[in-house]
């Protein structure tokens, strides 16, 4: 059977509303695990080439991941706002209105993408400072950071047009595109750091023109097959277009967003104890949060194959495949999340001397915080997949309440809290105490809308059958 990014429009629709959820799931969700692994692993890349150079430039390359972050908050803003409402309009058959929002989208990151890049360039200094910047650090942060604002249009509107194709079901084709960029950047980045002799603004030109091309890579792919083009004549400037993608982008707007303010904060607890343990402490939770994000990156990788199917069933109707999705897709993550759990809990200090050996502070303080944090990592299954399901079907307010709730709800006051009390051993249990706080409000959201569908169910069937 042909694969289902080369299916007309029509044909493929019929086909996610159709096709057992195991396979379906499987079919989408492989690509997309397969995209986000690589993607960290060139996130990690970074964080690895640069530990070559010191201490400070590790700690460099994890403050200026907040502002990486917010860009590409902004991008999977617009992205899943523009690609939630493309992968219900699909479902419900009206495909112009889907082509239009995809154009629409793509030309408002880019703009967007502009204006942040322009105001962060005049703003370079004081951003560098407010990430939590120590003296030492500061030098290599403005490097850094000033290449990575530069790129920001291209790495937004890359994320735009990777989540419009997953979202229409073409998730191989979305693959290529970001594998292809993340796997240059593995390759230039010792290149531009040392052949070059670039240092720390290598890696970050090595992130800019690997985004670039991924960026031109899936424009191309929209053009394979039967998705929907990026074109101008689609573009449509007014509220109804901002509104819905407001309510498909907001929720991960909030995650994102308060993913960086909460790792600033961070930063910047973990900079209060007196060089050298700051810049230690800095540069070991960059480590952590290099590393938990390539192994969070596999969860959301299958997430993002459940939400095409989520979305389209949705949009049809078809209810009792979404609960059914759910919860095929909830006990794997689960149980796949509880083995990397185990595994890195035992080869904890393996891990962070791997990134930067020849600092003993750095893997004693790494090592803590990374055992703190992924005891807790098999709860995310039900997090995660949960918040992505109530945002793929438009419920923007509860979507965006969990979105805010392990970043922003929890984390920043455990932030503030815990190091008070408890000193660095704070900073590393803040995550730890987030993600459970998290897990306790996700489940009675999760369970409410489920049996609010399961009802819808039962009513659209009973009209049905009269």
């Amino acid at each position: 059977m042909k694969s289902i990014g080369k299916m007309p429009q029509q044909e493929k629709v019929a086909y996610m509303q159709s096709e057992r959820i195991p396979v379906l799931v499987g079919k989408l969700s492989v690509p997309t695990i397969i995209s986000m692994l690589i993607t960290a692993l060139y996130n990690m890349a970074d964080t690895f080439f640069v530990g070559k150079i010191n201490t400070q430039a590790t700690a460099a390359v994890g403050l200026v991941f907040s502002v990486m972050a917010i860009i590409q908050a902004l991008g999977f803003y617009y992205g899943h706002g523009s690609g939630n409402y493309i992968s219900r309009k699909l479902g419900a058959g009206e495909f112009d209105a889907a082509a239009d929002m995809a154009s629409t989208g793509f030309v408002y990151a880019f703009a967007t993408g502009i204006v942040v890049s322009a105001v962060g360039l005049v703003f370079l200094k004081p951003i560098a400072i407010l990430l939590g910047s120590t003296e030492t650090i500061f030098p290599y942060t403005v490097d850094y950071l000033r290449i990575i604002l530069i790129g920001a249009p291209f790495t937004m509107s890359s994320f735009v047009v990777n989540n419009q194709l997953r979202f229409q079901g073409s998730a191989t084709y979305a693959m290529v595109g970001i594998c292809s960029g993340a796997i240059l950047n593995i390759g230039l980045d010792p290149l531009f750091i040392f052949a070059f002799k670039l240092g720390v603004a290598g890696a970050a030109l090595s992130t800019v023109v690997s985004q670039i091309t991924s960026l031109v890579i899936l424009l191309f792919m929209t053009r394979k097959g039967g998705n929907l083009r990026v074109s101008l004549k689609g573009v449509h400037f007014g509220w109804y277009y901002m509104a819905e993608i407001f309510k498909g982008g907001f929720p991960s707007l909030v995650r994102q967003a308060l993913g960086s303010i909460s790792t600033i904060f961070l930063n910047r607890a973990a900079g209060t104890y007196g060089a050298p343990v700051s810049d230690a402490a800095i540069a070991a939770m960059s480590v952590v949060g290099r590393y938990q994000m390539f192994c969070y990156s596999a969860l959301i990788g299958f997430g993002q194959g459940f939400q095409p199917v989520c979305g389209m069933n949705y949009g049809g109707k078809k209810y009792d495949r979404v609960r059914e999705a759910f919860w095929f897709c909830v006990r794997i993550a689960f149980f796949v999340l509880l083995a990397i759990a185990v595994v890195s809990f035992i080869f904890s200090e393996q891990i962070i001397t791997f990134f930067r050996k020849d600092d003993l502070d750095v893997i004693r303080i790494g090592t803590v915080a990374l055992r703190y944090q992924i005891v807790v990592f098999p709860l995310a299954s039900i997090v995660v997949l949960s918040n992505m399901m109530l945002q793929s079907v438009g419920k923007t307010f509860r979507a965006s309440v969990l979105s805010g709730a392990r970043q922003g709800l929890f984390l920043i006051p455990a932030v503030f809290v815990l190091p008070y009390f408890l000193g660095l051993r704070g900073v590393q249990m803040a995550q730890m105490v987030a993600d459970i706080c998290s897990f306790i409000l996700t489940l009675p959201m999760v369970f409410g809308f489920l049996n609010e569908m399961k009802k819808e169910s039962d009513l659209y069937e009973q009209a049905w059958n009269k």
